[in-house]
């Protein structure tokens, strides 16, 4: 799926690691009937029954497309007891409210409601229940690694210079600070294709006659079925390579080429551009990259003490 050019502009990061990457696809079958729990695992007191391992397994299926191995399905739901465990000692502890919101937020990039989640969840033999554990326990793992090991995971000027030089890649390139205000030209859903275009042809004309960001908000303003939204201060290494290129190449005051998209017809009006220190795109990607493998180390070394420490009693 394409992300329109208003949606880069309004998106903000956010990961929620595989959680993010759930699949559904709607299978014909029902719930299984539930079973005795037997016990599988005791991990610091608390159980892991079989029908934990029988959830866990299918839910990843829907992740992967993967038949993942019992023992690793097992390791996978014991790393997670660890890990909420040490979280709560640290005051790290979500509320049923704010497991709730990350599963409404997973189900809104779906492009689904809760329930219709819920009910594609379900026509599968998974229970929501599964899904929200999961999202649980990585929602505090990487408030807890982050939070506990902010310092050592930092990664400075210097570390992304060296980096870039081992590399032999440059990271001296122009970066700018840009000011934007987005804009569109409201479309109601399942108008006719000669509605849409008579708004383009509007969108374009107007391009021609706006020079300023005060004329572009003088016009949109007082525009019937248009809105123009506050200031948004990007920078070039926030903004994908197509979009960078396309607002170096548009004078300052001036519109972005119009972009149909669900909403209706968006343009983009430029009112600032100008150099920045703040970093470049490169400098974005390696420090990334640094930042990630810095923190994978660094999670992976925890849980493994934490494990070491851990009573672990498994059938």
């Amino acid at each position: 799926m394409t992300m329109t050019t208003f949606e880069l502009l309004s998106c903000r990061s956010r990961t929620f690691g595989a959680g993010c990457a759930v699949a559904i696809a709607v299978l014909a079958g029902g719930i299984a009937p539930l079973r005795a729990q037997t016990i599988a695992c005791m991990v610091n007191g608390e159980p892991i029954t079989a029908m934990d391992i029988e959830q866990r397994t299918k839910l990843n299926f829907l992740t992967t497309r993967k038949q993942m191995p019992r023992q690793e399905v097992l390791d996978e739901l014991t790393n997670e007891k660890v890990k909420l465990k040490e979280a709560k000692r640290f005051g790290v502890d979500p509320t049923a409210s704010d497991v709730d919101g990350a599963y409404a937020s997973m189900s809104q990039r779906m492009r689904l409601s809760p329930d219709q989640l819920t009910k594609s969840l379900e026509s599968q033999g998974v229970r929501p229940e599964t899904l929200k554990a999961r999202l649980k326990a990585e929602m505090v793992w990487g408030s807890l690694v982050r939070g506990r090991f902010k310092e050592s995971l930092q990664v400075g000027e210097k570390d992304v210079a060296a980096a870039a030089q081992q590399s032999g890649e440059s990271t001296q390139v122009d970066a700018f600070e840009y000011k934007l205000r987005p804009i569109v030209l409201i479309v109601p859903r399942g108008s006719a294709s000669v509605s849409v275009d008579q708004r383009r042809k509007e969108a374009e004309s107007l391009r021609e006659r706006v020079k300023s960001c005060d004329e572009a908000n003088n016009y949109f303003k007082s525009m019937q079925n248009a809105a123009i939204r506050d200031i948004v201060t990007k920078t070039s290494a926030d903004i994908p390579g197509p979009l960078r290129e396309l607002l170096d190449k548009t004078p300052i005051g001036h519109l972005t080429p119009p972009e149909i998209t669900k909403q209706g017809v968006e343009m983009v009006a430029l009112c600032e551009r100008k150099p920045t220190k703040v970093d470049t795109p490169k400098k974005r990607e390696i420090r990334e990259k640094m930042f990630s493998e810095k923190y994978e180390a660094k999670q992976k070394s925890y849980l493994a003490d934490l494990r070491k420490a851990a009573m672990i009693e498994c059938r």
